[in-house]
């Protein structure tokens, strides 16, 4: 069954196990709906609020470095989908917020999956769980404990039964207030 208006699946890259994890889950809803999957990679970490290391390059240096982190990317993830070939690749030089936002709004995704590296993991600069939450779009937290279990925004768990999950896997994200 396809969700409507549904194009491609966008994938914030991590090189870590809940990263891999989330790749593959993006992968196979990727495949299920027969869509296109986007990577999404950053010059620095967004699951790291104190990576600056980009900021004060050159930017000879910082285009350097672009390209061998594109690189890298290319080869890590395209090893991983195997012979799917749907898989586009974007490296964003932008803070993650407005990039992705301005992907969103261009129709490069409409589901974000992002590992959920551990619990009070930070991305974008906020709790990740406060990220999901926020965005406009579905997005699903895969992780941290196992490839099985997803932690879904409102939006994503309103198309919960669209989105190739295991039954009893998923829980809507709850934010406790201070």
């Amino acid at each position: 069954m396809a969700i409507p208006n549904l194009n491609a699946v966008g994938f914030c890259a991590h090189y870590s196990q809940q990263g891999d994890w989330a790749f593959d889950y993006a992968l196979g809803l990727s495949r299920e709906h027969r869509i296109q999957l986007d990577v999404f990679h950053f010059l620095e970490n967004p699951f790291d609020p104190n990576d600056n290391s980009a900021k004060n390059l050159s930017k000879a240096d910082r285009q350097r470095l672009a390209i061998e982190r594109e690189r890298e990317l290319r080869m890590y993830y395209d090893s991983r989908a195997g012979d799917y070939l749907e898989v586009g690749f974007r490296l964003c030089e932008d803070n993650e917020w407005t990039e992705l936002h301005r992907c969103l709004l261009i129709r490069e995704f409409q589901i974000l999956v992002l590992g959920y590296i551990e619990i009070d993991a930070y991305f974008a600069g906020k709790p990740i769980e406060e990220f999901a939450n926020s965005f406009v779009s579905p997005v699903i937290l895969v992780g941290p404990e196992n490839p099985d279990k997803y932690l879904l925004n409102s939006p994503a768990a309103l198309i919960a039964d669209k989105l190739c999950l295991p039954e009893g896997s998923w829980q809507k994200i709850e934010l406790v207030s201070a």
